[in-house]
């Protein structure tokens, strides 16, 4: 019996580690599949939130607790990120969006947008990082201490620029927030306590892989209707996805350029962690209550956010080589 137990698990874990294996590849293909099947849509948009919390426990079920002590030992880098993505980020977009009359000339977008500078960063923003070869434990530091002050600052943010657009007071949206952290980290320390570090760390290319079926599960279910508002409004449908490619790449760039002290490669990576925003966790919290438009918004987000690791590969992998090898000039093959 056990020998026919072990055979049937074996096959879906060597499914899914392959899947964990195409890294990058497999997270850019989630976007076409949630395009190219939108009944998929239909079926997953109830279980968003569950999607999100399990997203949210396998990230902090993977935390690397020596690496994030070691970065807490110098934490004015970190304090800086922290600052510039939960505070910095939220405050440019509602001046900027006020100043140029967007919150009036089309709310739902300047909703869209206020509810994505307020988000903390991804939860797989490390796990990109480091299949992109970049300093993963630094950005795991950051977003830690980024979605453990989210709830605070996302309330502080609606109250200053939202107003009554939202169907949740501010209060309320920041206690959401604070409770789907709070359940998402009980559930991630009871899998650590139960299996141990050292369980997850071996499986970690199923996990990977698990991971990536999470993700499909997101998008799709938020990307369901993006065909049929391509079909009804093209040429606004094509607006509002080249709106989510600037705003993912100007995060990415006026955040490097603002870092580049640290280095270029490191600066790079804060740049990726502050552009992959948590766009699921404020539609959790909202449970989904909101305009059109920013519906439409938050699925199209998910074409750079899927997309750009991949795209960025080469980049990255250019940066990381230049210390390397500058290492070898100085010291010799």
């Amino acid at each position: 019996m056990p020998s026919v137990l072990q055979t049937i698990f074996t096959f879906p874990l060597r499914g899914l580690a392959w899947l964990g294996d195409q890294g990058t590849r497999g997270v850019a293909a989630v976007v076409f599949i949630a395009l190219a099947v939108p009944p998929l849509g239909a079926v997953l948009r109830p279980y968003v939130t569950e999607a999100i919390l399990v997203l949210l426990c396998i990230s902090f079920m993977r935390v690397d607790l020596a690496a994030l002590y070691g970065h807490l030992r110098r934490p004015a880098l970190v304090a800086t990120a922290t600052a510039w993505t939960t505070i910095g980020v939220p405050l440019i977009v509602g001046l900027v969006a006020h100043t140029t009359g967007l919150d009036r000339s089309a709310p739902g977008l300047f909703l869209a947008l206020m509810l994505q500078g307020m988000a903390s960063p991804m939860m797989a923003a490390p796990a990109l990082a480091a299949l992109m070869g970049l300093d993963a434990t630094l950005v795991l530091v950051a977003l830690v201490s980024a979605t453990a002050i989210v709830p605070f600052t996302a309330s502080l943010f609606a109250s200053l620029f939202l107003g009554g657009m939202l169907s949740i007071s501010p209060l309320a949206l920041g206690a959401k927030l604070l409770g789907i952290l709070a359940i998402s980290l009980f559930a991630a320390t009871m899998i650590r306590w139960i299996f141990g570090a050292e369980a997850i760390q071996r499986h970690k290319r199923p996990i990977d892989g698990f991971n990536i079926i999470i993700l499909l599960i997101f998008a799709a279910a938020i990307m369901g209707d993006v065909a049929s508002d391509f079909v009804a409004a093209p040429l606004f449908t094509i607006g509002i996805a080249a709106l989510a490619f600037a705003v993912y790449f100007t995060l990415l760039a006026v955040t490097t350029l603002l870092f580049r002290r640290i280095g270029t490669e490191r600066a790079f990576a804060v740049g990726l962690m502050v552009s992959q925003r948590n766009l699921g966790l404020m539609l959790a919290a909202t449970a989904g209550a909101l305009p059109a438009t920013t519906w439409l918004y938050f699925a199209l987000t998910q074409l750079p956010i899927h997309l750009a690791p991949y795209l960025l590969t080469p980049i990255a992998r250019r940066l990381t080589a230049r210390p390397q090898q500058a290492l070898t000039d100085a010291v010799g093959p």
